[in-house]
Order: C-alpha cells, then structure tokens, then sequence
C-alpha cells in the first residue's frame, strides 16, 4: 500500500467520507485546500449520497486525475482523460469485482440502504465494511500512475 492509501484509511477513520479521504491524501498536489476538497467531494460519498452508486472511492480517485491530468479547453483532450479515467476505473474493479457501492457492499454480506442518514461510526461498522480497502486501492491506483508519469 502506498503513503496516500495509508493517508486516505486515515482520513476515513476520522470521519470523512470515501469520496473525501481520497481526495483529502492528493490535497497538495492537485493544489487545492482542505476545505475545498471536502465540499467538492462530500456529495460522492456513500455511492453518491448514499444512494449506492458509483463507489465514492472512485469518485474520488477520479477526482484526483480531473485536477491532476484533466483539460481546460472545451474538448481538447477529453478523449485521451476518458481513456485514463476507465483505465484506473478498470484496475479497480479488477481488485474489487465491481465500480458500484451497493455491490461492494452486498459482497460483504451487508443489507445496503439509501437512507440519506449515515451510519454512527464505530469499531464494528469499520472492521464489517470493504471501505477502508476501496479507499486504500482507489488513492493506490491514482498514487502508481501519478509516480509513473513524473518520470516521464
């Protein structure tokens, strides 16, 4: 595991969402605040407000490769960003099986709801999720590409 999967799993035993330890590990590099990168990422987590969708840890993971690689000008690049976007995506979903919050959660045995209130956080609620190894593998992931592309 990586230094920023390792500062990610932090973030989320402190109380931030998936979406928001993702994002919160690549603060300085994507040369945003903390306070910025909470707002921007907060509605992410839980799948997309908790309606089990897109795995908040990959919202987050793409996030980081929006501000890190993403393009400024309308359509230039967009084709080549969608190709690293479903490239980390896939390498995901190669490690988890699947893109999808609800899924993840199922494959732990977990009953998923959409209630919009989130669940009180405590030892069991961390030891019975997969989130704290979808956070480490999404900022993993983002982290590997990242290293490799500096030297390039």
């Amino acid at each position: 595991m990586s230094q920023k999967g390792e500062i990610a799993k932090k973030y989320f035993l402190e109380g931030y969402n998936c979406s928001q330890s993702v994002l919160l590990a690549f603060c300085e590099e994507c040369g945003i605040d903390r306070e910025t990168a909470c707002k921007i990422s907060v509605p992410f987590g839980g799948g997309l407000a908790r309606q089990r969708l897109l795995c908040g840890a990959v919202s987050g993971m793409c996030m980081v490769a929006g501000l890190l690689y993403g393009n400024t000008a309308p359509g230039v690049g967009k084709s080549e960003h969608y190709a690293l976007i479903q490239q980390l995506c896939n390498e995901f979903k190669e490690k988890n099986g699947t893109l999808f919050c609800g899924a993840l959660l199922k494959s732990k045995g977990l009953t998923t709801t959409t209630s919009p209130v989130a669940e009180a956080r405590s030892p069991e609620y961390y030891k019975k999720r997969p989130c704290l190894q979808c956070i480490a593998d999404a900022a993993d992931i983002v982290e590997a590409y990242r290293l490799k592309h500096l030297t390039e």
